[in-house]
C-alpha cells in the first residue's frame, strides 16, 4: 500500500510539472520485457494510458496479432509477413490491378481486396464504394502514422479486420448511445438536435466506420485508436460526445442540419488534443478505467 501510494504521489507530481507519462513509460517498458508478452496487461495499460510514440507501432502490432506474444519469434514472424506482403504486391501487379503510378493506398486496398478473395475483375473496376471508402481514409490516417509501408498495409489490415469482427455487431448502436450520454450531458443540444432534424443526419459513418480517420489530425487520432486496438469501440461514442459538448454553443446557433453536419465534417483542427483528453476522461468516468468490453 506504500508503494503505491508513493507511486500515486511521483505520478500526481511528474505530471504536474509537466513530465505527464514519465511512470507510465517505465511500466510499459517493464510489460515489453516480458517473454511472452501479456496481452492482457499490455490492453490494460493501453487502455489507462496514452502509448509513448516510441513503442505505439510495436505495442499495436502486438495486440492486433501481427506479431506473436513470444518476442523471440518476432524476427522470424517479421520476416514472413514481409514475404507474404510482397507476393500479394507482385500478384496485383503481374495481374495489372497495380502498377507504379497508383496511389499506395489504393495498393493497400487491392492487397487487402486479394487476401479477402473479394478482389474484383479488372474490367469490373469501378470507383470505390462506401465501405472502400472506410478502408481508404483509414489507410490515409495510418500512412500518417507509420513510415514503413509493410507495417503500415499489415497495421490497415488487421485494423480494419478485427475492428468489423469484435464490434460490427455494436457500430450501428452507437449513435444511440451517443444520444444517450449528450442527455445527460447537454440536453438543451440533444432537444436542439432532435428539432432542427440533425440528429439523424449526424456524421455517423466518419465517427463511427472510419474510426474519426479523416476527422481528427493523427496526433490526436493515435490516441483514439490506443483504445479501439486495446478493445474499446465506446471510446468512438465519447468522442463525438465531447466534440458535440466542444461546439455547443456554435452548434446551438446554426438551425439547418446540412450547416451542423457541414461544420462536424471538418471540424477545426488546432482544439482536437483538448476534445480528445477530455473524451478519455468522460469515457473513463461513465465505463470505468479498465473498460474491455465494446
Amino acid at each position: 500500500m506504500a508503494d503505491d501510494s508513493q507511486r500515486n504521489f511521483r505520478s500526481a507530481y511528474y505530471e504536474k510539472v509537466g513530465f505527464r507519462g514519465v511512470e507510465e513509460k517505465k511500466s510499459l517498458e517493464i510489460l515489453l520485457k516480458d517473454n511472452p508478452l501479456d496481452l492482457e496487461k499490455l490492453s490494460t495499460f493501453s487502455q489507462r494510458f496514452p502509448l509513448p510514440s516510441v513503442y505505439r507501432v510495436h505495442v499495436w502490432k502486438v495486440l492486433l496479432g501481427i506479431l506473436p506474444p513470444h518476442g523471440d519469434s518476432h524476427a522470424l514472424v517479421g520476416g514472413y509477413r514481409k514475404e507474404q506482403y510482397q507476393d500479394v504486391l507482385e500478384a496485383l501487379e503481374v495481374m495489372r490491378y497495380i502498377s507504379s503510378s497508383t496511389p499506395s493506398t489504393h495498393v493497400y486496398l487491392r492487397m487487402f481486396q486479394l487476401e479477402s478473395q473479394v478482389l474484383p475483375r479488372c474490367s469490373e473496376t469501378t470507383p470505390p464504394d462506401e465501405e472502400n471508402e472506410d478502408f481508404l481514409s483509414i489507410s490515409r490516417a495510418m500512412e500518417e502514422i507509420v513510415d514503413d509501408p509493410i507495417d503500415c498495409y499489415w497495421l490497415i489490415k488487421c485494423f480494419v479486420n478485427q475492428f468489423h469482427t469484435k464490434f460490427g455487431d455494436s457500430i450501428p448502436h452507437l449513435p444511440k448511445s451517443l444520444e444517450h450520454y449528450l442527455s445527460q450531458e447537454e440536453p438543451r443540444l440533444l432537444s436542439h438536435l432532435k428539432s432542427s432534424g440533425a440528429l439523424a443526419q449526424l456524421p455517423y459513418g466518419l465517427w463511427f466506420r472510419r474510426c474519426f480517420a479523416g476527422c481528427l489530425p493523427e496526433s490526436s487520432l493515435q490516441r483514439v485508436w490506443d483504445k479501439v486496438i486495446s478493445g474499446s469501440c465506446k471510446i468512438l461514442v465519447f468522442v463525438a460526445l465531447e466534440i458535440l459538448l466542444s461546439y455547443n454553443i456554435m452548434l446551438m446557433g446554426i438551425s439547418r442540419p446540412e450547416g451542423m453536419v457541414r461544420f462536424l465534417c471538418n471540424i477545426p483542427q488546432e482544439n482536437t488534443d483538448a476534445i480528445v483528453t477530455k473524451a478519455i476522461d468522460l469515457w473513463h468516468k461513465y465505463c470505468g478505467t479498465l473498460m474491455h468490453a465494446a
